[in-house]
């Protein structure tokens, strides 16, 4: 009942990162729209995050001697590298090609689970990513701009990688006898992510005007400042929170998969706030998500002494129990 419990538990935190996560777009466009630049969005977004995250990070010091691998990594990867990625991505190919590649991340991390940490995988699971990339590309409608960009591609593909170092290693260590503090690896992972961003983005080219005027949200003028902080504290700091902590509860491959409802969020605050409006596909395609998301958090990774990988035969269907979650941190992960 107890690994239920928390199995649910991280079902919910992975949708409040989801929700979190996804309502960043539809606060950046209007900034973006407002004047200020792609990167420099990020780059408030990470900053102003890593210094919200400062009092834990000085709380957690100890980190910086017993994980610098690790948030080093997080900070690299799950931070700096899938924003700087996707927004170069999104320069040169559709926003939705860009965003559907990267979220093929979490058929990426079933590879990842399967050929680098050598552990079965079930049926399910990857059932579950089928469903949910199938459905993402309706979300996105991909057919309706797919412009061939190799350089483009390969950036958006960059990003999925490094969605991958972000489920990888928000479950790193999390069954050590002193395991890493999820809220000290965020706050160390913004802080190294601001430093890194800061150097890509040029902050100090920024027109610092936009913030101290007023955004056009779908024909509603608000304050500039009041979208900004939603990103920070929600979009950034509230979905990484929940984010990490669903990723430890739950398992890097489940938890990527619940993920995908990013853009499916993404999509439906759009149609709300910026009256981007939902065809027939994309609402088909918001089911897929959700369908394949629920059956794939409903299964768990197998022991590897458990039987064959998915799709070949005599898995048995079989869901271990809570203890060997924790396992898949184990192995090749360490940076």
């Amino acid at each position: 009942m107890h690994a239920s419990q928390g199995r649910s538990a991280g079902l919910g935190l992975a949708l409040a990162s989801a929700f979190a996560f996804g309502g960043s777009g539809v606060a950046a466009k209007p900034l973006i729209e407002a004047g200020l630049d792609p990167l420099h969005v990020v780059w408030l977004r990470v900053a102003g995050a890593a210094l919200v995250m400062l009092p834990v990070a000085w709380r957690h010091r100890d980190l910086l001697r017993r994980k610098p691998g690790l948030l080093l990594g997080f900070g690299l990867l799950a931070v700096a590298g899938v924003q700087a990625f996707y927004f170069a991505s999104i320069s040169r190919i559709p926003v939705g090609v860009a965003l559907l590649v990267e979220y093929l991340a979490p058929a990426l991390v079933l590879g990842w689970v399967r050929f680098v940490q050598r552990r079965p995988v079930t049926r399910a699971a990857a059932l579950g990513v089928v469903l949910a990339v199938g459905g993402l590309a309706c979300v996105v409608q991909i057919w309706s701009g797919l412009s061939f960009d190799l350089l483009g591609l390969l950036l958006a593909l960059a990003a999925a990688c490094c969605q991958v170092g972000y489920f990888v290693l928000s479950a790193q260590g999390s069954d050590e006898a002193e395991p890493a503090d999820p809220l000290g690896v965020i706050a160390y992972g913004l802080l190294i992510g601001a430093l890194v961003l800061t150097v890509v983005a040029r902050p100090w080219s920024m027109d610092t005007g936009v913030l101290a005027g007023r955004a056009d949200l779908d024909g509603t003028s608000v304050p500039a400042w009041l979208l900004l902080g939603w990103i920070i504290l929600i979009a950034t700091v509230l979905a990484y929170v929940t984010g990490v902590v669903s990723v430890r509860r739950l398992s890097p491959q489940v938890a990527g998969v619940v993920a995908c409802l990013e853009a499916v969020v993404a999509t439906v605050l759009a149609w709300v706030l910026l009256g981007e409006h939902l065809e027939a596909p994309q609402l088909l395609g918001g089911a897929l998500v959700l369908v394949g998301a629920f059956i794939a958090q409903s299964a768990a990774p197998k022991p590897a002494s458990e039987g064959p990988v998915a799709g070949s035969e005599g898995d048995g269907g079989k869901v271990p129990e809570a203890g060997h979650e924790k396992e898949l941190s184990r192995g090749r992960t360490t940076p």
